[in-house]
Formats: structure tokens, C-alpha cells, sequence
């Protein structure tokens, strides 16, 4: 599913309307992964408006490169979506 909406709106406020959206059409769905963007009471309004986890990726303050877990599988799943663009 794809929403789009002004560019003022806020992530957090953003991911709502689409949670809102999607809830109970994705039995499966049990986590998400996101980064601290979205952290904050959005967490706990998932829980309870969605019943899904949503759980932070936190990158800790350090120099260089650094593989932080679940994030390659976005950048992965970017870099398909990249490969097929028209």
C-alpha cells in the first residue's frame, strides 16, 4: 500500500494514517522495524491501536561503517524497488 501525503506532515504522524489504514488486513503481521525516527509514543500507539510491536533500530554513536541489524533488509528491499523503477 502506498499513501501520499504533504511533505509538512511528520513521520510519526504519517506512519499513523497508514497503520490505520492496514490494520487487519495483515493477519501475519506481528513486528516492524523501523528507525528511531519513529520512536516515541508512536511505539506504544502501535501496540495498542494495531497489535504489532514496532520496534526501534537504534544506531549507537560510532565512527566508520557499522551493519546495525534488520537495516540491510530495507536497503536491500530499496535497491530492488531502484532496479525495477520505469
Amino acid at each position: 500500500m502506498v499513501i501520499v501525503h504533504a511533505a509538512n506532515i511528520q513521520d510519526r504522524d504519517g506512519a499513523k494514517i497508514i497503520m490505520e489504514q492496514v490494520t487487519g488486513r495483515f493477519s501475519r503481521l506481528k513486528l516492524i522495524w523501523s528507525n528511531a525516527g519513529y520512536s516515541g509514543k508512536l511505539v506504544y500507539w502501535v501496540n495498542v491501536m494495531c497489535g504489532w510491536v514496532l520496534e526501534i533500530v537504534k544506531r549507537d554513536d560510532v565512527k566508520g561503517v557499522k551493519v546495525l541489524p534488520h537495516r540491510w533488509i530495507v536497503e536491500r528491499t530499496f535497491a530492488w524497488l531502484g532496479r525495477y523503477r520505469l
